[in-house]
């Protein structure tokens, strides 16, 4: 079978080591407590038989072959075996999701961190994640949850239901998924913004937007906002560095700007892979033309991480260059991203040029929009501020 990952193989794996003190902190808590797992076959074997029928899927009516939709792989998955992003599994010719209801990330974070500029600046954004990713990014910031397996990790079953109480206990406004790839536990994701709705929370997607047309129109309907990381405006960088495609996240991008979810991107700016001042334009350029100069652009810093430790961080100056040109091509809200208290990191009016949010790091310090417009010369600024 092809464009799938054999269970099989996987039993007897070795599992990830969280010794990082960050990562404890982030895998602990109250009654959603993880530890690592055993890889037993036994182990295994539960996971899969408890885990509930996913969405997003077709029979192929033969030996119990189907093929998975949720994403652009569109993975034709035999009996035993799961598609690339390592979460769905094919049971005697029934797809089933392994990561619903089993969060292996949950942490309360700054809006700003996400990161979101223009959408509810200062809040606290209640943050969960699964194992599984259908990208390989090798510069991944997450990559012990991302490229991980979901029985890596043990924890309890946490309905939706649980999350939201959760959030709405710690006062929390927002629900972010974010950290690994939302969209492999999409059917988790949207069981929990529905109940979050009803409580009054406002959900947000932080996405490598690898996500095929149905599936997203769904989301786009259930959430409040979307961020996009754009990684290169390059077929090459997607499939040399990410193990994807280009053209469905743009497909994806342009599909959320037409709804009714804010908008925002994000550009890691890579050292020698995607710095080019022709790439930059290009995707300076897209954006604009197929978004709008209002959608946030931020241009983050690149550190090294995972499998390109060989690279170093992306130089200020280059980061700075990319906020210039967005701005002389008539983008109104560029950022220099993971420069903490950067003049780039504020938000500026288009038209008075005055400072409407001031950060340091992930926090505000000062706010100058009103009613959604400026409060120096009242002009209407794009985003969600209440």
């Amino acid at each position: 079978m092809t464009n799938c990952v054999r269970l099989a193989p996987i039993i007897g794996g070795a599992g990830i080591v969280l010794s990082d003190p960050f990562w404890q902190g982030l895998l602990s808590g109250d009654d959603f407590g993880v530890a690592l797992a055993g890889n037993s076959a036994d182990a295994i074997d539960a996971l899969v038989q408890s885990a509930p029928r996913a969405r997003y899927w077709t029979s192929l009516h033969k030996d119990n072959v189907v093929r998975c939709f949720l994403c652009p792989h569109n993975c034709i998955i035999g009996d035993g075996e799961r598609g690339k992003c390592r979460t769905r599994v094919n049971v005697k010719g029934g797809l089933r999701s392994l990561v619903y209801g089993r969060p292996v990330s949950i942490h309360v974070d700054p809006i700003e961190k996400k990161p979101f500029y223009h959408f509810l600046p200062g809040v606290q954004a209640y943050s969960l994640a699964t194992a599984g990713c259908p990208l390989q990014c090798k510069c991944c910031q997450n990559w012990e949850i991302s490229q991980a397996r979901p029985e890596d990790y043990q924890g309890p079953y946490t309905p939706p239901e649980k999350i939201v109480r959760s959030a709405s206990a710690g006062k929390t406004r927002v629900v972010a998924f974010t950290y690994n790839e939302p969209t492999v536990f999409a059917e988790y994701m949207l069981d929990i913004a529905r109940d979050a709705k009803k409580q009054g929370l406002r959900c947000a997607l932080i996405s490598c937007g690898f996500v095929n047309e149905t599936p997203l129109a769904e989301m786009c309907k259930a959430l409040d906002a979307i961020k996009i990381d754009l990684k290169g405006y390059s077929e090459d960088f997607y499939r040399n560095v990410c193990g994807a495609e280009l053209k469905p996240v743009l497909a994806g991008i342009k599909q959320i700007a037409k709804s009714r979810a804010h908008l925002e991107i994000v550009n890691l700016v890579v050292p020698t892979l995607n710095d080019s001042d022709k790439m930059l334009l290009d995707l300076i350029d897209w954006v604009l033309g197929e978004c709008g100069p209002d959608v946030p652009l931020h241009f983050s810093r690149f550190h090294p991480a995972y499998q390109m430790l060989n690279l170093p961080p992306t130089p200020v100056a280059t980061l700075e260059r990319a906020r210039d040109m967005a701005l002389s091509r008539g983008i109104h809200f560029p950022y220099v991203g993971n420069v903490p208290s950067h003049p780039g990191d504020n938000t500026y009016c288009p038209s008075c040029k005055k400072a409407l949010i001031q950060r340091q790091g992930f926090f505000v310090t000062e706010m100058n929009i009103k009613n959604g417009r400026c409060k120096f010369c009242s002009r209407k600024i794009a985003g969600v501020w209440v």
